[in-house]
């Protein structure tokens, strides 16, 4: 892989941050493309290019605002108070519809016509907060699709699919760029970059991970 471009569904949050730098670890050279869809906040988008930027990678934006008004959910709709744990017979609302299934689509669009055959996205099954479009079985399929549909091999990478937050950071940390994971990413429902607001499911999710992989390693330096 390392004589080959890959393009990163990049949103400047923890997880596709650490796999923009997974990219650059194994492809020779990595794009990042991100997308506005409606989403309250789009602070995000601005992280994402300075992080991109401090990477060294091409960095593009999409407008795809359509997506946010299809349905209702509360990362786009104002008026609808957010989830705070995943309801036990539905998806929480903070779940958009569609989005990766139309995020993956636009940019295999847009690598067929820059000759870039590898995608990369961090979706997690192990992490997914209930969302059916992060697990693995949804991606084997729409890669197919995707395959199918163009006449091209897309190979779909998910470095994240099967380790939980604790193992994300621990990632970040194996890849020299715990840092700027912690602060300088949004991941937080409400718009707070780095560690957030703390209460919000996206904060607490991504807290609980730390702490987890802090207490582990400083278990391993005490014991060494």
């Amino acid at each position: 892989m390392k004589k080959e471009t890959a393009l990163v569904v990049f949103s400047g949050g923890q997880d596709s941050t650490t796999c923009l730098f997974w990219a650059k670890k194994n492809f020779s050279k990595v794009c990042a493309l991100s997308f506005i869809y409606g989403q309250k906040h789009v602070k995000e988008v601005e992280l994402a290019r300075a992080i991109a930027q401090k990477a060294g990678v091409d960095f593009d934006v999409m407008d795809v605002s359509f997506i946010g008004s299809l349905g209702k959910n509360s990362l786009t709709d104002t008026s609808i108070e957010m989830d705070q744990v995943k309801p036990a017979d539905s998806v929480p609302n903070t779940f958009v519809p569609g989005r990766n299934l139309f995020f993956l689509s636009i940019a295999a669009v847009y690598a067929r016509e820059r000759g870039i055959r590898h995608l990369v996205t961090g979706v997690s099954q192990t992490d997914f907060s209930g969302y059916p479009d992060c697990r693995d079985n949804f991606i084997k399929s729409l890669n197919v699709t995707l395959n199918l549909a163009m006449e091209e091999q897309f190979v779909i990478h998910t470095p994240l699919m099967w380790i939980d937050k604790a193992d994300t950071w621990a990632l970040a940390d194996e890849l020299g760029v715990f840092d700027i994971i912690r602060n300088e990413t949004l991941t937080c429902y409400n718009g707070i970059p780095g560690d957030g607001c703390g209460h919000c499911p996206a904060c607490k999710l991504r807290r609980e991970g730390l702490e987890k992989y802090l207490a582990r390693k400083n278990n391993l330096n005490s014991a060494e």
